[in-house]
């Protein structure tokens, strides 16, 4: 079975979320977080709650938190994104904020690639992403992004940073911005090795057969796994001669010189072996593609860094690629270095 997008989620979850940690993000600025970080907002981690922990400045929550506003205004936090992108949704989670999450929250975004002017983001172009949204308490806001036809006819429909508006104030344990990566291709040699499976440049994971313990578009972050949690990782699978498999839609149309695929921290639980196979497709629709293989079957090491360069054969630009493991398991990173058709 197909289990690379849950059906009971809006479709834009199943891309990545560009404010992330682990994708590059950061929380530049915000106007006060007194009782709990603006940092923990794009944490991986679920949010969680322990009832007796508290700290000098009172309850410890796991999110951002801002004190009682007793003055006119409202609480607000810029987030730059990991790289440029077209925003399709949010989800803004007051999780185990219970009375003590905002009313309702906005969503502005601007187009700044060289950097913002001032940390808070005083004199950008910000433009109003998402309008004013009700927070319940304890609660997942999974929410479509929103550009209003005046501002599409102004501001371009990349965005580098977020602003997060709380009216007045409180808590928000999460904030998830999904959208596509968009990179200047054009500025690319055409000779140069780029690396295609890469989610800042574009590569998305589109289908995987299993992904229980860990999401798919772990394979494609930036820098090695921190822990087991940061890879993609399949349940034990009792099927005689089972193999688990993923497809990475490329970041661009290419041909595979190089390859790395790494099973950090994943000791007794890695792929016995693995494939890696190729097509090319105008669209994600798979049914009739043809596969050809880029790299046989190889055996896989525990917790190692496996690099292939002879190996490889890809004679032609593909699109997609699938990686099949044997016969389950998991892998941290998968890297495609290729040159752009």
């Amino acid at each position: 079975m197909n289990q690379s997008i849950d059906k009971h989620l809006p479709a834009f979850t199943h891309l990545i979320d560009l404010a992330a940690e682990r994708f590059g993000g950061k929380v530049l600025w915000c106007t006060d977080d007194f009782f709990a970080g603006k940092e923990n907002l794009i944490k991986p981690e679920k949010p969680i709650f322990i009832p007796e922990k508290f700290t000098e400045r009172g309850k410890w929550m796991d999110g951002w938190e801002s004190r009682r506003k007793r003055g006119p205004g409202h609480d607000e936090a810029v987030i730059q994104l990991g790289a440029a992108g077209v925003i399709k949704g949010f989800d803004v989670d007051t999780s185990h904020f219970l009375g003590n999450q905002p009313q309702y929250c906005t969503i502005e975004a601007c187009y700044a690639p060289e950097g913002l002017k001032n940390e808070n983001g005083e004199g950008e172009n910000w433009v109003e992403v998402l309008g004013k949204t009700m927070l319940n308490p304890g609660s997942q806001h999974l929410v479509e992004a929103s550009v209003g036809e005046r501002a599409r006819d102004l501001v371009p429909q990349l965005f580098t940073h977020v602003k997060l508006h709380i009216h007045p104030d409180g808590g928000v344990a999460r904030l998830r911005v999904y959208g596509e990566v968009q990179r200047d291709w054009k500025t690319v040699k055409p000779d140069g090795l780029e690396d295609l499976a890469a989610a800042q440049n574009g590569a998305l994971a589109i289908q995987c057969n299993d992904m229980f313990f860990s999401h798919m578009n772990n394979l494609l972050m930036p820098g090695r796994g921190v822990n087991m949690g940061d890879g993609w990782e399949t349940k034990r699978n009792r099927t005689p001669n089972n193999r688990d498999w993923v497809i990475v839609r490329l970041a661009h149309k290419g041909i595979i010189k190089k390859a790395l695929i790494d099973t950090a921290h994943f000791k007794g639980n890695y792929p016995e072996s693995f494939t890696l196979e190729g097509c090319a497709s105008d669209s994600d629709d798979l049914s009739s593609a043809q596969w050809s293989a880029i790299i046989p079957r190889t055996r896989l090491q525990a917790h190692h860094e496996h690099t292939f360069e002879q190996e490889v054969a890809c004679k032609a630009p593909v699109t997609h690629v699938r990686l099949s493991i044997f016969p389950d398991g998991g892998v941290s990173r998968l890297r495609l270095w290729g040159t752009i058709a």
